[in-house]
């Protein structure tokens, strides 16, 4: 293993975006020479536990610590406890509460290397305090990361963050076997995301609705839960598109749902980077997706799919049409995604930028 270990820190809650990205990363970079281990801040939830043994079965070493509240002076102290006695060269913290607890306790305990990388959109990252707190701890991090150049400029716009001082870290995708176009007749759609305001169903299905009156055969999936699954049931039924759509629930492995579908639409409010898209288009199916975030960096508008103002139903509704009026084209754009998917978002080069940023830091001491 290469000198000192590279404690990395994140509060979880089950394994989502920035989870799955970790459980690819660190065993990635324990098998380039990195003592590559985990803290993990959490809240006792089942999830948590998941992704700990997840994360163990890869071979990474983990240790946890409770939090009680989201201010918690006992799990700071275990947090600078724990910096003081496996003393990091590197410590790599991820969202909200790792960058508080573990950037603080970091700067305290003289961890001589520090990053800190920002995985997505939050309602709550729009408030005066709540940016100006953020700026502080961040600048505790000698080097920022985003997931995406989009995610960038959102946290420079809403937090006064300075955009290029970010260094942009896409997700990875491994390939799997078996991937073949939709070969299927029936135009269907699917939509993958907790069923919160941000990830946009209203919209989706605004914009079903209009696209039915042109392709009456047009149906969608919805898997995910969340607290507007009784609401956006509802609405569907105001719409008169309750039988065209089909609530899943939780689906694992998405890859299932994904294969069944024609086209996959993201049609986001907010998206720090867009994994969804990514899934999608490995497993060769064209995606609609909002340009938002991170989804116009995936998905090559007319060549892997279709890139729509967010929140704007016709033109949502416009792309549904296009694409699943032609499941042929949409089936050769799958192919070209995935293709673009297995060279350009690869597990192996985000591991490589993240290793290039711990050496180039270490090697110029941090600051």
């Amino acid at each position: 293993m290469k000198d000192g270990h590279v404690l990395h820190v994140q509060k979880v809650a089950g394994i989502s975006g920035s989870e799955a990205h970790l459980l690819q990363l660190l065993p990635d970079l324990r098998a380039r020479g990195w003592d590559a281990r985990f803290l993990m801040l959490h809240e006792d939830e089942p999830g948590a536990w998941e992704f700990a043994h997840e994360l163990e079965e890869r071979g990474v070493p983990l240790d946890a610590v409770r939090l009680r509240a989201d201010v918690d002076p006992l799990a700071f102290g275990e947090v600078a406890a724990h910096l003081s006695r496996r003393q990091p060269r590197i410590l790599h913290t991820h969202l909200v509460h790792a960058d508080v607890y573990g950037q603080l306790a970091g700067t305290m305990t003289r961890v001589p290397l520090r990053l800190s990388t920002k995985h997505g959109f939050n309602e709550f990252r729009e408030g005066r305090f709540f940016g100006l707190a953020d700026r502080t701890v961040g600048s505790l991090a000698h080097v920022h990361i985003a997931i995406s150049q989009g995610l960038a400029h959102y946290l420079a716009e809403t937090e006064g963050f300075d955009e290029e001082r970010f260094v942009v870290v896409h997700y990875g995708i491994s390939a799997r076997d078996g991937a073949s176009p939709y070969s299927g007749t029936e135009p269907r759609l699917l939509c993958v995301g907790r069923l919160i305001p941000i990830k946009g169903h209203l919209v989706l299905l605004r914009a079903l609705a209009r696209a039915r009156l042109r392709v009456p055969g047009l149906m969608l999936d919805i898997a995910g839960r969340g607290p507007l699954e009784s609401s956006l049931k509802a609405f569907a039924r105001e719409l008169g598109i309750e039988d065209a759509v089909r609530f899943l629930g939780f689906v694992a492995p998405v890859e299932r749902a994904i294969e069944d579908a024609a086209i996959i639409v993201v049609p986001s409010l907010g998206e720090g980077f867009g994994m969804v898209a990514l899934e999608a288009m490995e497993r060769a199916r064209p995606v609609i997706a909002s340009a938002v975030g991170g989804l116009p960096e995936i998905v090559a508008d007319g060549e892997t799919g279709v890139v729509v103002p967010p929140a704007d139903a016709d033109a949502l509704a416009e792309a549904m049409v296009v694409l699943a009026g032609d499941l042929e084209r949409s089936a050769a754009m799958g192919l070209t995604g995935r293709k673009r998917a297995l060279a350009e978002f690869t597990p192996e080069r985000s591991a490589e930028r993240i290793e290039e940023l711990y050496r180039d830091g270490a090697g110029a001491g941090g600051r």
